[in-house]
């Protein structure tokens, strides 16, 4: 019996230590918030960063690149918006033509690439200005975005700019989900423009900005051909180079409509939200940990009246960082307050992502 309790007081000890081990690690990362640099914003004198070209990578995306060119062709500072077509089976091409886009028809994927990055690649190489931004199609910027990234870079001095914009989810179970696993990125990695070492740096690919020359010098984006999460491997190389590399907010000038519904968001961002070959495993298993700890066990906990002080304090950090995402978002419904109770759910797709194995299906492209 002695032995028994004792091992019971030890696993309580332990369980103890390591949930306000996760706390504090994630209550440092959230308190960054307070440093965090001013989100970008529209550059005051447009014509002053002119010469840019927007490359936008597009594989059967006739449903949804409409309002990006009907916005993003013409916009301030624009010398021309190329639309790669990755060997769409829609009217991708045609829909980006006679919206007057210049449209280039994206060769077969070699081997070793994958399929987001050599589009990418093809529509750097055919731009011919100083700057390149790129967006996904699903993007809907301000028609400022591309010279607000410019300015932004020239007054912070960097190479390579990211930013995040306001989510916009179609349904509030979409909503419900998607609050819940923006949180473990910010519990992982906190704010954008929080400060973290190369191997830890975040990004967005959604929207990119950076000096065409140098970038294909740097070897663009055959430094991370075969990732399948190529935004923060590029980011995390050319931090780990010396590049300046940054990620920003830019709410106010960017939306996002990434997945059109609960499924999709579990799918979807599930897959990726693990870092497969990005992250090592054991770096990912000690983020898994802190996510279980922090995150996903004390509400549930308090639910079933097993939680304690430690909970109560989790809970509390968990509840307030709703008001730190709302402005992520184009509405904030009761799906939106009611996320935390999807951590469980969310921290569940990530374990599911680290323990996922072989070929891995995204529209249409087949993954290692």
């Amino acid at each position: 019996m002695g032995t028994h309790r004792y091992t019971r007081t030890v696993i309580r000890i332990g369980s103890v230590v390591a949930r306000v081990a996760a706390g504090a690690m994630v209550a440092r990362r959230i308190a960054g918030v307070a440093n965090a640099p001013e989100p970008v914003r529209a550059a005051p004198d447009v014509a002053g960063y002119a010469d840019i070209t927007v490359v936008v990578p597009a594989r059967d995306e006739a449903k949804r690149i409409g309002p990006l060119l009907d916005v993003i062709v013409g916009a301030p500072g624009l010398t021309e918006v190329i639309v790669v077509d990755d060997e769409s089976t829609d009217s991708t091409a045609d829909l980006a033509r006679v919206a007057g886009a210049r449209v280039i028809a994206g060769e077969p994927k070699p081997d070793g690439w994958a399929g987001k990055a050599w589009a990418l690649q093809q529509g750097i190489e055919a731009a011919t200005t100083e700057w390149v931004v790129t967006l996904d199609a699903d993007t809907r910027p301000s028609p400022d975005l591309p010279s607000a990234l410019v300015a932004r870079m020239l007054g912070d001095r960097l190479d390579l700019l990211t930013v995040g914009g306001r989510f916009e989810c179609p349904t509030g179970p979409t909503r419900w989900l998607h609050a819940s696993m923006l949180t473990t990125l910010v519990y992982r990695f906190g704010a954008p423009g929080a400060d973290t070492p190369p191997e830890r740096t975040m990004a967005n690919g959604q929207c990119m900005a950076f000096r065409r020359q140098l970038f294909l010098e740097a070897g663009g984006m055959t430094t991370v051909a075969a990732e399948v999460v190529e935004d923060l491997a590029l980011a995390r190389h050319l931090a780990s180079a010396g590049w300046n590399v940054a990620f920003l907010d830019a709410a106010d000038l960017l939306t996002v409509r990434m997945f059109e519904s609960l499924a999709d968001t579990w799918t979807g961002w599930g897959r990726s939200l693990a870092l497969p070959g990005v992250s090592s495993r054991d770096e990912q298993l000690r983020d898994l940990a802190v996510l279980a700890l922090a995150q996903a066990l004390p509400i549930p906990r308090l639910l079933l009246g097993r939680g304690d002080v430690i909970d109560i304090a989790l809970a509390a950090i968990r509840i307030g960082t709703l008001a730190g995402t709302r402005a992520s978002y184009d509405r904030a419904d009761p799906a939106y307050w009611l996320s935390p109770l999807a951590d469980t759910a969310s921290v569940t797709a990530i374990a599911k992502g680290i323990a996922r194995r072989g070929r891995q299906t995204w529209r249409g492209r087949t993954y290692s």
